[in-house]
Order: structure tokens, then sequence, then C-alpha cells
């Protein structure tokens, strides 16, 4: 208990007892002089009173700071505790789940229905203790709730960044009018007159459903023991993160997919240039400059650029410079403030000579390049027919994603890279 508290609560004993000496007419000397001595006394802890009060004003304050963000870390620290091994007995043999896993579900559940064991998002990413590639950044918080993409995804290192949406869609209003300036031009003279501050909306809608289905066997079951959480984990973290990233990139709209930044390009205003030549940091640093020029970067170490592993192999064998033996790669790399190779998120090259195409993105005034929507959490569903006969488990997670642009600017395609 504070020492405020205590002296306060001494504080009304001594009026009690004051007020029942005082209403005593003809009080005896001990009534008179405890009457004194709980004066004195009384008198005394006002004092201490106040000078607690006082003392506890800062411990108060960094409570308060403290209260402030506990919610979030609590939630991360109950994420950190989630089991996926309890959510596969539980759908196998029907066990209860306990502890925090079973306060996250039911949490889940509350706020939305699932047909199977909803899973959040948090239980999917990789735990300490296993191998994480490196530089992945954390991406900022600008919605009410935004899940951090997994780790190592091409999306995240390429600056997008994953929403998560409770129900029903998100917009985001975008400016799109061109307001001038212009001086008068005499004394009397007008200023150019006004123009329409107009906007474009990107929304994230609901309507794409991505489905992953694992089959464990009963001897994995029986035999993997604590180990077979952190497998259906990896699995599934792997499963999803190479159909998102491939969807943020290559979606065609179509099929069940959402639009990728290849197929939306037209339709969100993206410039998509057709370079014919060979890659070199020539052709890279003229769609720099257009960055620059359209104030969407103020240098190229503003600029993230994603390419096939076959480009890194062209241009880390030309070289540009054969008394230093600098090469082209080396001159992009030094210059560019990112650059991420990966073969699932672009296509593969064709044609003859073969080519291949590129993405460039970059972060303005704190705003991602694109979004990731997802909608609630991963919703876990048991099938208990199509291997009932060996004794199996099949899970399927089904998860609702989307994807959609901020500002067109802040994106460049590269197409006919050699």
């Amino acid at each position: 208990m504070l020492t405020s508290k205590k002296l306060e609560l001494r504080r009304s004993e001594i009026r009690q007892a004051l007020a029942e000496l005082a209403a005593n007419d003809n009080p005896s000397e001990d009534e008179t002089r405890k009457m004194g001595e709980l004066d004195a006394e009384y008198r005394t802890a006002e004092t201490r009173y106040r000078a607690a009060l006082i003392a506890e004003d800062d411990e108060r304050r960094e409570a308060g700071a403290d209260l402030e963000t506990r919610s979030d870390r609590e939630w991360s620290d109950l994420m950190g505790q989630f089991e996926m091994r309890q959510v596969a007995l539980a759908l196998d043999e029907g066990r209860t789940l306990e502890g925090q896993t079973g306060e996250v579900v039911n949490e889940l559940r509350s706020r939305g229905g699932y047909r199977g064991v909803p899973i959040p998002w948090e239980a999917l990413e990789i735990r300490a203790g296993e191998t994480v590639a490196s530089g992945t950044p954390n991406p900022l918080r600008t919605a009410p709730i935004i899940e951090r993409l997994f780790a190592g995804s091409v999306a995240s290192r390429m600056g997008g960044q994953m929403i998560n949406v409770g129900v029903g869609e998100l917009e985001y209003p975008v400016a799109t009018s061109s307001v001038t300036a212009g001086w008068a031009t005499s004394e009397t003279g007008n200023v150019t007159g006004p123009s329409a501050y107009t906007t474009v909306d990107r929304p994230l809608k609901p309507d794409h459903n991505l489905g992953v289905q694992m089959r464990i066997t009963r001897k994995t079951l029986k035999q993997s023991g604590a180990g077979l959480e952190q497998a259906v984990r990896r699995d599934m973290n792997g499963a999803i993160e190479e159909a998102l990233d491939r969807a943020v990139f290559l979606g065609s709209g179509s099929a069940g997919e959402p639009t990728g930044l290849f197929a939306g390009a037209t339709a969100w205003g993206i410039a998509e240039v057709d370079v014919s030549a060979a890659a070199t940091w020539g052709a890279f640093r003229s769609e720099v400059v257009n960055f620059i020029t359209g104030n969407a970067a103020s240098g190229p170490g503003d600029v993230r650029l994603l390419i096939r592993p076959e480009i890194w192999d062209a241009m880390d064998a030309d070289i540009w410079d054969a008394g230093s033996g600098i090469t082209e790669w080396d001159r992009l790399i030094g210059a560019l403030g990112s650059v991420t190779m990966s073969h699932n998120a672009l296509a593969d090259p064709t044609g003859s000579p073969e080519a291949t195409s590129a993405v460039m993105t970059t972060t303005a005034g704190g705003v991602p390049p694109f979004f990731v929507g997802t909608w609630g959490a991963i919703d876990l569903i048991r099938d208990p027919y199509s291997d009932a006969q060996s004794g199996g488990l099949r899970l399927t997670a089904l998860a609702t994603m989307d994807v959609t642009i901020s500002r067109a600017v802040q994106t460049r395609v590269l197409a006919s890279i050699e």
C-alpha cells in the first residue's frame, strides 16, 4: 500500500476518535490529554501526507506511461505463448485448448465467426532460435491494427505494409489534383484561380481467399511431439509467404487471385518502361532520375529494386572498370538503397535474347508504395473424413487477402531488361 494511502487511513481513524471525545461535555483529564495527543498526531500526519503525495507523483506518472503501452506488450507476450501443436491435437483428438492458446482462440471467436480454429497471424512468425533471413525491416504502423509481414518476405523488403482489417473494406484516398500557384500580373490584378482538389480511392476488398492444405500422418502426430509445432508453422509460413509474394507482384486479378503490381500497373497509373537494353547501372539510373524529378525520392538511396537472380549474374560478370575490377553490379548496389533478388516474385526470363522485368519502389513521406490487406485471423479447419482410414490429420488454413498501391509515382515497372 502507498504511504499516502496509509496516512490517509490513519487520519480518518484520528478524526473518528476525536469526534467521539469531543461529544463528551465533561471530559476527564485522561480524555483531555488524549485529545491533545491525537490533535498533534493529526497535524504531523497531515504534513507527512502532503510530502508523500509529492514523492509519489513521479511514480504515478511513470505508472501511467507504462499502462498506455501495457496492452500492446501483453498481447505480444500472449502471442509468444501460442502453441500450434495444441491446435493440431484439438482438431485431431478433440483435446481441449489450454493456457494462453485457449485464451487467444476464445478472444478471436468472440470477434468473428470461424468454422475451424482461428489462428492469429502472429502465431506464424518464425520465433527466436530459428533461421531468419537478416535485414528484414519492421513495417510502420499507420492503421488501427497492422501486422508485420513474415520474416524474409520480398514484399516486406520492397517497402510493402501489411494491414489487418477486422470486417468490411478499407479505402485509402490519394490526392490527384494539380494545385498551382501564380503571381498577380498587376497591382490590382487577380492571382491564379482556384483548382479543384480531387482524390482517387485505393480500396482493399476481401474478395480473394488463399488456402493452404497440410496432411499430417498418424506417425508424425505420435512421433514428432513438440517438434510438430515448429514443423507446421514453418510449412504454413513458407507456403503463405511464397503465395503472397507472387500475388503482390504477379497476381493476375482473375481466377481468385488479387491484382498484382504488373497486372494493375495500367489501371493504377504506374509507369511502365520498356528498357530493351542490357542490364547496366546506366539503364537503372535513368529511372532513378524519374523518381527524383517526380518528387517521390530525394536521391538513389531512397530507391529499392527487385530483380531476378539472372540480372545479378549478368551485371556481376560485366566489368565496368578493368583496372579496378569494378563491375556494373558494384555500381548498382553502391548507389541504391537496397536490391532484392527473387525468382518467385518475378516471371522467368523469355525471348531471344532472354529478357526479364524488374520493379522499383520508394517510400515517400512515410507512406509505403503498396499495402497488403488481410482480414481477421487465419481459419484452420480439419477434414475428418479424407484421411480417416489411415488415422491421419488433414488441415486447411484459409486466409483472405488483397493488394493495392498508395501513390502511383512511388512504383515503376521496368520491362525487357536483357
